[in-house]
């Protein structure tokens, strides 16, 4: 398993070029369906659009796929496309809507349109890093609750859940590379009372 890049949330962003308004939406997405579903939804809410172009990468089988959706061949789907190409990104789906404002862009200008607008959907939506991480948790008195954060902070951990009840259990993930360490350091600073109970493993933000 290896890390990849993707974007974190659903958005848009928008811009207008010689009268013509491009609206960017992106989403993050696993599976065809979800990346078809999330075409129709934009079609949709825009059915009176020009132009609903699309694209969409998918880690799983390496699936790439775009549209032009009636726009002249190779200015609008391939562009789009190839912003998230050019920034490696999966399992993504981009949706650039478009109303013609009345004046001709050319080809060139189509395809810079339809590339700026996936680049600000893209950016929009927030690049992130995936990678392999172990499920964590460790449960630890009170008194230790500040020097875990600590060290949770100084390795990369992402909280996931915190329960305070008699002792504080905290529910963490981490590179899984970094797991060793982490325990290490653990064991260090508290004399060993307090040890990691490995609940899983899953891709998690880093």
């Amino acid at each position: 398993m290896k890390e990849y890049k993707t974007v974190e949330n659903e958005s848009f962003d928008e811009f207008t070029e010689k009268k013509s308004k491009f609206i960017g939406y992106v989403k993050p997405v696993k599976t065809q369906q979800e990346a078809v579903d999330f075409i129709n939804s934009i079609k949709s809410k825009h059915w009176d659009a020009t132009h609903n172009v699309s694209a969409y990468v998918l880690r799983e089988n390496n699936i790439q796929r775009s549209s032009d959706d009636g726009e002249p061949s190779g200015t609008a789907g391939i562009p789009v496309l190839d912003v998230l190409l050019k920034e490696h990104l999966v399992d993504v789906c981009v949706v650039v809507t478009r109303y013609f404002g009345g004046v001709l862009l050319g080809a060139g200008g189509l395809i810079r349109a339809y590339s700026h607008a996936s680049k600000i959907a893209v950016e929009s939506g927030n690049i992130i890093t995936m990678a392999p991480c172990k499920i964590l948790s460790v449960s630890v008195d009170y008194s230790f609750y500040d020097r875990l954060n600590i060290l949770l902070n100084d390795i990369g951990a992402n909280i996931e859940n915190s329960d305070f009840a008699d002792v504080v259990t905290v529910k963490f993930t981490l590179k899984a590379e970094y797991t060793n360490m982490f325990c290490e350091k653990l064991t260090e600073q508290s004399n060993g009372k307090y040890k990691v109970t490995e609940v899983g493993e899953k891709f998690s933000k880093i």
